[in-house]
């Protein structure tokens, strides 16, 4: 397929840059990474976005804060982040104000819920496997700790404890990497979602959630863990525009054409009410 893509970024009310590809003419769509991913390292949201931009979708995939080609210094906490995709948003609808619906990976998902409750202009969410299987008090434990190591500068500690759930040959193969103790100063993007998960889990345990009043679609991989379907009917149950979908992909990610078909249908939806 033609990819004809514009490669730029945009300054957030914050004065972070944000780097972006952008690509199509339509309604808006932007992608939030979860913990870890950017643009360089991610083909498969590319090539997604690709596909969503061929069926008259803007798409706008950027590098979050500290990644990529998005540098930041300082603490990189969720009232930044949600800057950056406030600032994603607007080049998406290319400052019309019309909003854009937001598709959400892993703990982007959390993310983007913040940014519909916090009043950003979010037409609908599109989350795929919010990690939210553990209970409030649980995460706010994990992310405690997480984040004590972050502040006293231990990244690998850091991101030992913000994998510690995750399956072990995640973790084992960043170690294998001879550059590991450069890739665990990664963990300092990974703040935002931590406050996020508190937030989210927080929010589905006292009825917040309720307040993100957009069209949600909770989505999860044909090959999956087992709390992911979990996680995605407490979104909906607690969401009042919400639905679960099976799409196709497997251990975390998804298969590109299945999640562009779905992303279009429902950017389309959205955008005709």
């Amino acid at each position: 397929m033609t990819d004809r893509v514009t490669t730029s970024h945009v300054l957030t009310t914050r004065g972070d840059t944000v780097t972006y590809d952008l690509r199509g003419e339509g309604p808006g769509l932007v992608f939030v990474a979860g913990a870890g991913p950017f643009r360089a390292i991610d083909p498969i949201t590319t090539e997604t976005a690709e596909r969503v931009s061929a069926q008259g979708v803007t798409t706008v995939v950027h590098d979050r804060l500290g990644r990529g080609e998005s540098p930041a210094d300082g603490v990189l906490d969720l009232e930044r982040e949600l800057a950056a995709v406030a600032a994603a948003i607007a080049v998406a609808d290319g400052g019309s104000g019309r909003g854009a619906v937001l598709c959400g990976h892993s703990s982007g998902c959390t993310i983007a819920l913040a940014a519909a409750h916090a009043g950003l202009p979010v037409t609908g969410l599109v989350l795929w496997e919010a990690p939210l299987g553990d209970d409030a008090a649980a995460t706010k434990e994990w992310i405690d700790e997480f984040e004590r190591r972050l502040d006293a500068e231990d990244y690998v500690g850091a991101t030992e404890q913000y994998m510690k759930d995750m399956p072990p040959e995640w973790l084992d193969g960043m170690r294998r990497s001879p550059d590991f103790e450069q890739l665990a100063r990664g963990s300092r993007s990974q703040r935002a979602d931590g406050e996020s998960l508190v937030w989210a889990t927080t929010a589905l345990e006292d009825g917040t959630l309720a307040t993100v009043d957009v069209p949600v679609l909770a989505t999860y991989g044909t090959a999956t863990f087992p709390e992911m379907p979990v996680s995605a009917r407490k979104v909906v149950a607690a969401a009042p525009h919400g639905e679960v979908r099976e799409v196709e992909g497997a251990f975390h990610s998804w298969d590109p054409a299945a999640m562009a078909d779905v992303l279009v249908r429902f950017v389309r939806e959205v955008d005709r009410h």
